[in-house]
């Protein structure tokens, strides 16, 4: 198995990352983070051996340093530190064909460090969404070969290993069978958040600690809140654009209250692949770890007693994250990430109690709509830069 560097690794992803790692022998060629937790960093740098820890905050070391001195086995060798606000994307690009670079960072500070993991020609176990949202222009200009990418959430995964049982092993809804084109479309399931079935009235007083109430999912704060304005959903339907290389209109959205069927894909002859497992995200990442061989990761389905599984539309009037993520991929290549960019501000003060839930995304919409970005479909690094930071003071203003 190849080696592993994981991006975000006091994160929700890249602590069961290092738990799939640890439980299956696979070694750890470097950690990253961005230096809010550096007790646990020291503690998964010495459990995982990594010989390379990068620290996104500038004056981390002396600090990372005096938590892995005070745990460490006297004469145990120190591993490299490199620290500022490029170390995470220098050991992303150090990697290799040889390494798998697992990307599990929050936001678009992610981006930087899937394109030099690209560049590098490492596999790219990517979990960080918001990289194929605001990037997803400059994506193909950075793989170096077809299938580069294996998508870490659970229902790209889902959706990866359906194409895989279609036959389409590099995950590409284009990829022809005998000259044929076979996907007709694709199926993303939602859970629905802690609020499903709610109307928008009764959704004005919501507190971040309902928000964060999550039914069936263990996650990070941010992603938690996406997932209760839906907003996730909206940011994984572009992601499935961009991964997939499929139109808008061939993806489909449904409530799964259960969790359990992750995503399907529908061929054009009627069939449908559905990939279910119980809600646990170390299965997607052992899978993006190990593709094509299968992990022991976790418990499958139970068939013993009566089970049902439900599916159902989004009430897009009360949830309309995902109405303004069709708006944003009409509008522009840029607006994906003036779409993200807007919610990122937004869902923190949220956290922060600065303002209402209903904001989020009423918020999103008046930023996204505003937007007036350059005319052209040659998009650069700095066009996306440019809109993000004007995305993200508009949004300040509005919020202010």
């Amino acid at each position: 198995m190849k080696p592993v560097i994981i991006l975000g690794s006091t994160g929700s992803i890249g602590t069961q990352a290092i738990d799939v790692c640890n439980t299956n022998n696979i070694p750890v060629a470097g950690l990253a983070a961005g230096g809010h937790n550096l007790e646990l960093l020291a503690r998964q740098a010495l459990q995982s051996a990594a010989p390379v820890i990068a620290i996104a905050r500038d004056d981390a070391a002396g600090e990372f340093w005096q938590a892995f001195d005070a745990i460490a086995p006297r004469g145990m060798p120190r591993p490299q530190v490199i620290t500022g606000g490029d170390a995470v994307a220098k050991l992303a690009g150090s990697a290799s064909d040889e390494i798998t670079v697992l990307n599990g960072i929050t936001g678009a500070v992610g981006l930087d460090a899937t394109l030099a993991a690209l560049d590098s020609g490492a596999t790219l176990a990517l979990a960080n969404k918001e990289s194929l949202v605001i990037g997803g222009p400059l994506i193909a200009d950075h793989m170096v070969r077809p299938a580069q990418i294996i998508p870490v959430d659970s229902e790209h995964s889902a959706i990866f290993q359906c194409l895989a049982a279609g036959g389409h092993h590099r995950g590409l809804c284009h990829e022809t069978i005998d000259g044929t084109t076979e996907v007709a479309s694709l199926v993303l399931t939602a859970s629905g958040g802690p609020f499903r079935g709610k109307t928008r009235a009764e959704l004005t007083d919501v507190t971040p600690g309902e928000a964060l109430d999550h039914p069936t999912w263990q996650m990070g704060p941010v992603v938690t809140i996406n997932s209760a304005t839906l907003m996730n959903k909206a940011l994984e339907f572009i992601e499935a654009v961009v991964l997939f290389d499929i139109a808008p209109e061939a993806i489909d959205v449904v409530i799964h209250p259960q969790s359990i069927v992750h995503s399907m894909v529908t061929f054009r002859d009627g069939a449908t692949i559905a990939q279910a497992s119980p809600p646990d995200m170390r299965l997607p990442i052992a899978v993006a770890l190990t593709y094509p061989h299968r992990l022991p990761a976790t418990q499958p389905c139970t068939w013993e007693r009566p089970t049902s599984w439900d599916f159902m539309p989004i009430d897009e009037d009360t949830f309309p994250a995902l109405r303004l993520a069709r708006q944003a991929l009409a509008a522009s290549p840029i607006h994906p990430a003036v779409l993200n960019a807007a919610n990122e501000v937004a869902v923190a003060a949220f956290l922060a109690q600065r303002c209402s839930f209903l904001s989020i995304v009423d918020t999103v919409a008046t930023v996204v709509e505003t937007y007036r970005g350059p005319n052209t479909h040659e998009i650069t690094r700095a066009d996306l830069a440019a809109a993000d930071a004007w995305a993200r003071q508009y949004a300040a203003e509005l919020l202010a």
